[in-house]
């Protein structure tokens, strides 16, 4: 790992503000979030919240994979990551952030199907998508496949089952989630199942990865990743289980997400063109934005759903970079998108470094790395949202995904400057 972080800041010589950030932030995740139990599995914490987010667990660590492929004891670190990851799920799938122990800590007394392991059971689509992500890319990048034993493949029917199930969550689901004396983003309408939808193919959420409840019950960039996760399920069921029976039923569920998506979750832009929404409902409504968290529209070459010259996404691109998007803020400091989940005139360093990793203009990209490197109130660290005028008022000093993903944005930026092959 020392070996990686100096390679990567020789590239950056020209740019020695970029060089302390970037050993600070690609070593947080390494030195202040890990921790291996005694049974092998890491624990991973989001930073300053002692609890594991399945999302977050799997980003923090995904800046490592390049390293992973020749230093046995980074792949171990996530070869660990993942067992704990496949092990929450199997308690609970519709869990989104879990204890290291059964202990019964969570953020809140939620009027939902509790149990001791789960500290927040808020239901993401997104939350199934990253493990299966960090489990595909790690063994594309190390060979190693002792992960994929029949728990795992016990998870991966339980992954596409539950999806199939939230195809039809107004009439089939059991999952409910109320809480009581909190803002409306913090639970579900009509008793804890939200609002209503009709089947489109695509399949529900009911939370959205800032962890803030959705409009409309189908999160079009969290159906977009289960997609591509769909892909990822029926290439391991064939290449490491010889499962024909599991790699087509999750084609089909896949083929019919992307139904959904590009019959349902589309509008015509008066100024924009053809664009993909951020949510819909299936019965007309859809919701004109993007959010910082990841997935989200900006990120869809990143989840590997369209390629970045794909004309829908570029026009949405162009929507969610604008004032049309509803959390793009532009300030003297900075313009970049934002969250509700924080206050207005944030911006999140995360959506930055995600516009940095899904352009292909260098000027852009430049201009994304001065204004990261400008907006740190001096830390050397990245945060969750910073005003857009003042960098020195943010959320969150220590929130390890951002350190991760500039960490990955900048080792990305600094290969291909010096031609060699990107990271991933």
């Amino acid at each position: 790992m020392h070996d990686y972080i100096q390679h990567v800041e020789q590239q950056l010589e020209h740019f020695p503000e970029l060089q302390g950030m970037f050993r600070n932030c690609y070593a947080n995740t390494y030195e202040t979030t890990l921790q291996v139990l005694e049974d092998g599995s890491t624990f991973v914490i989001t930073g300053d919240i002692p609890a594991m987010w399945l999302r977050d667990s799997t980003a923090q660590v995904r800046h490592y994979l390049p390293v992973a492929s020749t230093d046995p004891k980074v792949a171990d670190i996530i070869a660990g990551v993942i067992r704990r990851q496949i092990f929450y799920i199997g308690i609970d799938p519709y869990g989104n952030a879990f204890n290291c122990e059964d202990n019964d800590n969570r953020y809140d007394i939620d009027l939902t199907e509790l149990n001791a392991w789960v500290w927040e059971r808020k239901y993401e689509i997104d939350s199934l998508c990253y493990p299966i992500q960090l489990s595909y890319l790690f063994w594309k990048m190390t060979g190693r496949t002792d992960l994929f034993d029949e728990s795992f493949r016990i998870v991966m029917h339980r992954i596409i089952d539950l999806w199939r199930c939230e195809q039809y969550h107004d009439d089939h689901s059991p999952y409910t989630f109320m809480r009581e004396d909190c803002p409306p983003s913090d639970t579900l309408r009509n008793q804890g199942k939200g609002m209503p939808t009709s089947y489109t193919g695509m399949t529900w959420s009911g939370f959205r990865p800032s962890d803030d409840a959705c409009t409309f019950g189908y999160l079009i960039p969290s159906n977009m990743f289960a997609s591509v996760v769909l892909g990822y399920m029926a290439e391991i069921a064939i290449e490491l289980y010889n499962d024909e029976r599991l790699a087509s039923k999750a084609l089909r569920l896949q083929e019919e997400i992307n139904f959904g998506i590009e019959n349902y979750g589309t509008v015509i832009h008066p100024q924009y063109g053809k664009i993909y929404a951020y949510e819909t409902d299936g019965q007309g409504n859809h919701n004109l934005m993007d959010d910082a968290n990841v997935p989200s529209l900006l990120s869809i070459p990143y989840l590997g759903y369209r390629p970045v010259d794909d004309i829908v996404y570029q026009n949405t691109r162009s929507f969610v970079l604008s004032e049309h998007n509803p959390y793009y803020f532009t300030g003297t400091a900075a313009s970049g998108i934002g969250s509700p989940h924080t206050p207005t005139d944030y911006i999140w360093h995360i959506a930055l470094c995600m516009q940095g990793l899904t352009s292909t203009d260098p000027g852009e990209i430049e201009s994304i790395l001065h204004v990261l490197s400008t907006t740190h109130a001096s830390t050397g660290f990245m945060h969750e949202g910073f005003h857009k005028d003042d960098p020195t008022l943010f959320t969150r000093p220590w929130f390890a995904w951002a350190n991760s993903l500039f960490a990955e944005f900048v080792s990305q930026y600094a290969l291909q400057s010096s031609k060699e092959p990107s990271s991933l």
